[in-house]
């Protein structure tokens, strides 16, 4: 998730929490356990914009598509016109952009610490913090995901994208050469049981959170996620600590052959097929609104965000260099943004050049992606209907 440094259009929203006062910090009355949350979307109906509506989502769907799909090439086809990103990956040596298959384990462990921190101090964390200082408005606005109500799957799913890259494992498909493995054999029995043991422990804390996160940011069982999201960065940590001591260099180049091919390939295939599965979902709903095709259109959503959020252990490559990550997952959205694209029907906004100012790249990227598509897609955790 690429995540805006500004929340833009909050002011539009009101909302109302527990019946607590937004300047109340008095750490003594901060609702527990399940709040009250109410949210008043009535700026942003789907009756007030039915002209623009679905034909606004099939443009956003079409963009995730596109960018799925030049994911996948990137790094099974070409990448910046010269060789896959997978043969870089697999082939380090001096001068290359990896080294060495030590500094390719490097990265991966890099990116599952990356993610394990970012659920546990910014995707889970951030609205704890703000919510435990009474800004109780902020903090849910703050939660990735909660039109759909569909954060703690997606928390879960950034979790098992570790679990994923640890283990060699993606599906029903294993990998005979892990970075697990390779701790098993060679003497690190502890530290491999340790990582895989937080890892499910992370897993198991996030689900166990009070759902849908956005209604419950004060329930206990936030502080046990994000407990076990920093211990698993912790042992994460350690882990990386001991690369330099890995010295068999083909059994390394195995580990970050499987990687590529048993878990990174796969996912970005799968999120290429999710993607282009969703686009006919609301290309369907854009050709013929109605509350089933609103129902089908969001159960695809639903599908297609799967493997982005178990491809996020992995965000380096052309994900980062190609700026994909923002393009399909920026958060916060600028919802006064969204709204102006529903009114006039203006979708030239959602495109970006290389050349444009960074100022225009984040405009575009606010107003595109998978949050975008949510938000008209689904209404507190519900499909949109078009009544």
């Amino acid at each position: 998730m690429k995540k805006n440094i500004f929340y833009l259009g909050i002011i539009a929203i009101a909302m109302t929490a527990a019946s607590c006062s937004n300047d109340d910090n008095d750490p003594e009355t901060m609702p527990e356990g399940t709040a009250d949350v109410t949210i008043n979307e009535t700026d942003a109906n789907y009756a007030d914009y039915s002209d623009n509506w679905c034909n606004y989502a099939s443009h956003v769907s079409e963009l995730l598509q596109k960018d799925a799909a030049a994911l996948y090439e990137a790094w099974e086809v070409s990448f910046n016109g010269g060789e896959a990103f997978k043969e870089t990956f697999k082939n380090p040596g001096e001068g290359k952009t990896y080294t060495s298959p030590n500094s390719c384990i490097e990265q991966i462990i890099d990116g599952c610490i990356d993610i394990a921190n970012e659920v546990g101090e910014s995707k889970i964390g951030d609205p704890r913090d703000k919510w435990e200082q009474g800004k109780y408005t902020e903090a849910v606005y703050a939660v990735e995901s909660w039109y759909s109500f569909h954060s703690i799957q997606d928390y879960a799913n950034n979790i098992r994208s570790i679990q994923n890259a640890f283990n060699c494992k993606y599906g029903e498909a294993t990998g005979s050469h892990s970075i697990a493995n390779y701790l098993l054999n060679h003497g690190e029995t502890e530290l491999a049981s340790n990582v895989n043991s937080r890892i499910t422990a992370a897993i198991n804390a996030i689900e166990g959170m009070a759902a849908p996160f956005r209604s419950h940011i004060g329930s206990p069982s936030v502080l046990t996620a994000i407990d076990a999201c920093n211990s698993l960065k912790d042992i994460l940590k350690t882990l990386k600590a001991k690369i330099e001591d890995f010295e068999e260099e083909e059994e390394l180049k195995a580990i970050v052959a499987d990687y590529v091919d048993v878990v990174v390939l796969p996912t970005y295939n799968d999120l290429k097929e999710a993607n282009a599965n969703l686009n006919t979902a609301v290309r369907a709903l854009a050709d013929q609104p109605s509350n089933a095709n609103f129902k089908a259109a969001a159960q695809a959503w639903m599908t297609a965000r799967q493997p982005w959020e178990m491809s996020e252990a992995f965000l380096f490559g052309p994900v980062d260099e190609l700026g994909l990550d923002p393009n399909m997952d920026s958060w916060p959205l600028d919802q006064d943004a969204i709204k102006g694209v529903l009114a006039n029907g203006d979708y030239s906004g959602l495109n970006w050049k290389d050349d444009d100012s960074d100022e225009k790249i984040e405009a575009a990227q606010n107003i595109r992606g998978f949050h975008t598509l949510e938000f008209l897609l689904f209404k507190d955790g519900q499909p949109r209907t078009i009544e």
